[in-house]
Parts: C-alpha cells; structure tokens; sequence
C-alpha cells in the first residue's frame, strides 16, 4: 500500500513522462533485430504514456483545486472575505 501512495503522490521518480520515454527509447534500441517487439505490445506502451501524461495532468488540475479550497478555508477561519475565482 505504501508503494502505491507514493506513486500517487509523486515521490516516485519512475512516474514521470522523461523516466518513461527513456525506457521506451532504450528496449526498441537494445531489441533483438531478428525478433522486433510485437507491434501490440509497442502500441500498449504508447497507450500507457498517454494515460501518463493524461494523470500528470490531473493531478496537476487537482493541485489547483486543493490549493484554492485550502486558501478559502484559510480565509473563513481566519475571517477573510472569500471571492469567488
């Protein structure tokens, strides 16, 4: 559970999109010539940084709103006038 939260938070220096590219790059550079990486499996890895890049995103979206929310909390505790955004 421990390796799955820090997946999830970031900390994890494989879950990002420059780790990713790079293995990629590196298993069609270090394949057999004689027996290519079945094109399947090829676009399954695609499909999986697409995926990556689209939680990326997310999570990045998500920060926004977890910062706005904890800014606005702050301000009602703190007897700040709240706008809207």
């Amino acid at each position: 559970m421990a390796a799955a939260t820090t997946a999830l938070t970031g900390n994890n220096n494989l879950a990002n999109e420059g780790t990713f590219l790079k293995l990629l790059v590196a298993q069609l550079q270090n394949q057999d010539p004689l027996q290519p990486q079945d094109g399947t499996q090829f676009v399954t890895q695609l499909a999986q940084f697409s995926g990556l890049e689209q939680n990326l995103a997310m999570r990045s979206d998500l920060d926004a709103i977890k910062t706005q929310v904890v800014g606005s909390a702050n301000k009602t505790t703190t007897g700040g006038a709240i706008t809207s955004a």
